[in-house]
């Protein structure tokens, strides 16, 4: 017996289970998918803004960059990234 119908059978299958988990959040406006928990710091990596000088806001909340490591991003969050330009 596969372990779909196993779990079907016993009741516990959710569509997590079956599928996988996808969180989706929105990125200065584009969505944006993942397949697994992801925090700040991989988020920026992902969109090659690691290593930049940014400024994150989760859901209306700034981000302090100490905190980006244990910040995780969670299903339906909306974020604004704004990169630091310098120049005279």
């Amino acid at each position: 017996m596969s372990r779909m119908s196993s779990l079907w059978r016993t009741g516990t299958a959710t569509a997590s289970s079956i599928i996988g988990l996808v969180i989706q959040v929105t990125v200065n406006g584009r969505a944006h998918s993942f397949e697994r928990p992801v925090n700040v710091r991989d988020l920026l990596e992902h969109l090659e803004m690691a290593g930049r000088k940014v400024a994150v806001e989760r859901n209306g909340e700034i981000v302090p960059k100490g905190l980006h490591r244990e910040t995780l991003v969670e299903n339906g969050d909306a974020l604004e990234i704004v990169v630091a330009v310098g120049g005279g």
